[in-house]
């Protein structure tokens, strides 16, 4: 069954959030979340065979960058090679992943970012959370393997989509980012304040502390992103990311975490702009009642709006300016990979 995008109006987000559908991927959030709790990044023995499978996928889809790199252009929009990744990349996905079915293959696909536009955003992450709940339906993951995929897999699937990200210079699906979190994720932030939920000594104040982001980045999702904003916005974070400077202020990190995953479930499952995007078939069902397949997408203008607007993204001013000094841009310049 090929997927569809089902949901065109403010009334079909509201009957998805009431949905089977809309259950599937809260209670894997949760489960990936609750998994992270007092964990370091990194994965555990025993790693199945499933998992092992998903992290070797990972590092075919990071080998395949590097046969498409990207041109030098003068554009700080995201690069057409990108394009030329994804055709590529697609032809492989049926022997790389460990499921070969349609519908596990186009959530993977769709999980790097959008063809047409060479942008991604928190709609593109949701869909890497769709392979897993396919691979969950299809009886291929299990609850043993909730530690190694939400501390190992992702860990895995982040540092290729900031490598996708530096390579093609994507632009952030929307034209404030993710409300000030990060210009492209979110999860990784959710599952971050959850590690912590119970450290004795770091404090959510001390993302503001160099010393403390570089010696956690390697440990927890939290700091790891802050790590990497740093690298390329190298003004305060009270500027360029008010949340994350807003957030920094409370005490513990429970309330963040708490505080994230309502943000999580009211900002991205509950907005059209986002979910307008989102596709059904036969493992994640379309509510009922919602409108039939849609075909282009409406461009909905609003603040958080996720395609009406072209936003050159922070990986390419840093390159541009890097280039126009003389600097050749490196992919370790834009964007660590760790």
């Amino acid at each position: 069954m090929v997927l569809t995008r089902r949901l065109a109006s403010d009334e079909d987000v509201a009957k998805f959030v009431q949905s089977e559908a809309y259950n599937d991927v809260v209670d894997i959030i949760t489960q990936l979340n609750e998994a992270c709790k007092d964990q370091k990044i990194g994965y555990q023995e025993p790693v199945s065979p499933t998992v092992q499978k998903l992290s070797q996928c990972l590092k075919e889809v990071s080998a395949l960058v590097g046969q498409f790199p990207a041109r030098k252009t003068a554009s700080r929009f995201g690069k057409p090679e990108f394009r030329d990744f994804l055709d590529a990349l697609e032809l492989k996905l049926p022997k790389l992943l460990p499921s070969d079915n349609e519908e596990v293959c186009e959530y993977f696909a769709r999980s790097f970012g959008d063809r047409k536009r060479i942008d991604y955003g928190s709609g593109h992450e949701l869909n890497f959370v769709c392979v897993l709940i396919c691979l969950q339906k299809l009886d291929l993951i299990h609850k043993t393997d909730f530690a190694n995929l939400s501390l190992g897999v992702f860990d895995d699937y982040f540092n290729v989509m900031r490598q996708i990200q530096a390579e093609y210079w994507l632009e952030p699906a929307g034209s404030h980012g993710v409300w000030g979190l990060d210009d492209y994720h979110f999860l990784p932030f959710v599952f971050g304040s959850s590690q912590l939920v119970n450290d004795p000594y770091v404090r959510p104040m001390s993302i503001h502390d160099e010393v403390a982001v570089d010696m956690y980045k390697d440990k927890y999702y939290y700091f790891q992103c802050i790590y990497n904003i740093n690298r390329v916005k190298k003004t305060s974070l009270r500027w360029h990311s008010p949340m994350l400077d807003d957030i920094s202020g409370v005490k513990k990190w429970s309330k963040v975490n708490e505080g994230l995953l309502k943000m999580y479930k009211a900002e991205v499952l509950n907005k059209l702009p986002i979910m307008q995007h989102f596709l059904f078939g036969e493992l994640i069902k379309a509510p009922e009642n919602v409108s039939e397949k849609t075909g282009d997408v409406v461009h909905i203008q609003c603040w958080a709006d996720c395609c009406g607007i072209r936003v050159p993204s922070a990986i390419a001013a840093a390159g541009a300016t890097k280039a126009s000094a003389g600097h050749t841009l490196q992919r370790s310049d834009a964007v660590p990979i760790d």
